[in-house]
């Protein structure tokens, strides 16, 4: 038998389901207490088979997709981590899925109608599997401010948009990942649902490691999952 480990309960860095300041919380968040529902085979058993063969080849790079698309405009990032347990360990096999908005701000969805040009060259999605390091890796644009009607000249900070899917369907996560030195995070509702010095696990680190010369900046973003170390959860 393995050796029992104690439980490392979550630190308080997990933002709330109702922050008003972030307006829309009021609309959707719960009004009566949760209910809890016991997970049966259905949600604890994933696909059969590889997470490669019930989606498809990984989409790393967003700058130039394999569907024919052109090059797409904006600066080059490389957004590349670990996905990691309570204990640091490298959890393998989980899909990131990323989307975001273009270089301009504008994301290509219908609803998404505000003056900024759209990049037919680029969808703002990807999707990898984790290696056996728990190691993930995109090259993509660097995304744009955008207004988003929260408040008086509300604009959100750039940031990227990632979706974790472990080996059950609802075992799924979402977390957005931000920038260094980007002003528009402190005065940003969603982010600032996310107590100090909590937040700071939502930006990534520039690594010079990770950049590659004459093409793209490099950051590097470690998604923990849970314990006192877990990344911020969109709840």
């Amino acid at each position: 038998m393995p050796d029992a480990r104690p439980y490392r309960a979550e630190d308080p860095g997990q933002p709330p389901s109702l922050f008003p300041p972030y307006r829309s919380t009021a609309l959707r968040s719960p009004r009566q207490p949760l209910v809890r529902v016991p997970q049966t085979l259905t949600e604890i058993t994933g696909p059969a088979g590889t997470w490669e063969a019930l989606m498809g080849p990984a989409l790393a790079d967003l700058t130039c997709h394999a569907r024919g698309l052109g090059e797409a405009i904006g600066q080059r990032i490389i957004v590349s981590g670990r996905v990691l347990d309570e204990d640091a360990r490298p959890v393998p096999d989980t899909v990131v899925e990323i989307w975001q908005a273009n270089a301009a701000g504008r994301y290509i969805h219908r609803n998404d109608q505000w003056n900024a040009p759209l990049d037919p060259n680029f969808t703002g999605t990807g999707r990898v599997v984790t290696d056996a390091q728990g190691r993930y890796r995109f090259t993509t644009i660097r995304p744009g401010a955008y207004p988003w009607g929260n408040h008086r000249n509300a604009w959100r900070p750039a940031h990227i948009h990632l979706s974790l899917l472990g080996p059950a369907f609802a075992t799924r996560l979402v977390t957005q990942l931000y920038f260094p030195d980007d002003p528009l995070i402190e005065i940003d509702p969603i982010a600032n649902a996310v107590p100090l010095p909590y937040r700071n696990r939502l930006v990534a680190r520039f690594d010079i490691d990770t950049t590659e010369p004459n093409h793209a900046l490099g950051y590097v973003f470690d998604i923990v999952l849970r314990g006192r170390d877990a990344t911020p959860w969109e709840p």
